[in-house]
């Protein structure tokens, strides 16, 4: 092609050079300021829908720690006061038979009977402190705790969310308004109008705790393999937590190093690319010194 004013060859591929580095250049530099390499679902389409569900997935995650921490807090709650609870039916029990000994004076099991009605009294006053966000598990009628666990929906077949969960029963160690609500010798009942400020009532007050004892250990093991159930569940899910974060991160986090070394490198090659287009520009103006 000959020389002419009108078209330079030079000047637009030069100029097409420098756009390309530009629009490289602004690419690089979005990278850097956002830290990801997809940040649209125009740079990747499959990678960003990918990482989409995995945020959302992120999300439940987030609900399933905070539901499992309430009814870790409830649980640890109720162990506390069940545990108070049987250390103070122990008392209760040796106070009982001291005051079951028919050798004792009145005055001593008085003075017996008084110290165990106010560890009698002391469980109910428990059993009503032992409440979380308005949960109270040893309390008859304080509600139970249900907590998420996963994910996942255990209906089938359905478009209803039916969220998978694991839950504590109510313990319901609370006393009885009076002793003969459930009477017997034995039988496990503590009223809350219960003496021993007789020798036999004393003695029955032996079963009684002994039976109370038994039952009291078995709730103690209910709430404690529940708490532990909780806390593996937190754990699972704090790492699967993590581990899909980090998923996300191989998906769409840029690699900065590199990302740094491109940045350098196009720096360059764009001043190269002016340089070029500017002696590109002034290649007519050798077309004058024809006319001279």
């Amino acid at each position: 092609m000959g020389m002419s004013v009108n078209t330079n060859v030079g000047a637009m591929a030069a100029l097409q050079a420098l756009n390309e580095t530009s629009k490289g250049l602004s690419v690089v530099q979005s990278r850097i300021n956002s830290g990801l390499n997809v940040a649209s679902t125009k740079d990747d389409s499959a990678a960003f829908t990918i990482a989409q569900g995995l945020r959302g997935d992120l999300g439940g995650l987030k609900a399933v720690n905070s539901s499992l921490s309430r009814a870790k807090s409830v649980a640890d709650v109720a162990v506390a006061g069940a545990e108070q609870i049987s250390d103070v039916v122990n008392q209760m029990k040796t106070l009982a038979k001291q005051a079951s000994d028919d050798g004792i004076s009145d005055e001593s099991r008085a003075a017996y009977n008084k110290d165990f009605t106010a560890l009698r009294d002391q469980i109910s006053t428990i059993v009503d402190s032992s409440e979380f966000n308005g949960t109270n598990l040893l309390k008859t009628g304080g509600g139970t705790v249900s907590a998420l666990q996963s994910l996942t929906n255990k209906a089938t077949g359905t478009d209803t969310y039916d969220p998978d969960t694991l839950s504590i029963a109510n313990q319901e160690i609370d006393l009885p308004a009076t002793e003969t609500a459930s009477a017997g010798v034995g039988t496990g009942v503590l009223g809350q109008d219960s003496e021993i400020d007789t020798a036999a009532k004393a003695k029955a007050m032996v079963d009684t705790l002994d039976t109370l004892g038994s039952s009291l250990n078995t709730k103690l093991s209910d709430l404690g393999s529940g708490s532990r159930k909780i806390d593996a569940q937190m754990t699972f899910t704090s790492k699967l937590s993590d581990a899909i974060e980090s998923g996300v991160g191989k998906l769409v986090d840029a690699d900065l190093a590199k990302e740094s070394a491109k940045l350098q490198a196009l720096q360059v090659k764009q001043q190269l690319g002016v340089q070029a287009l500017s002696i590109a520009n002034q290649a007519p103006q050798t077309i004058t010194s024809l006319f001279r």
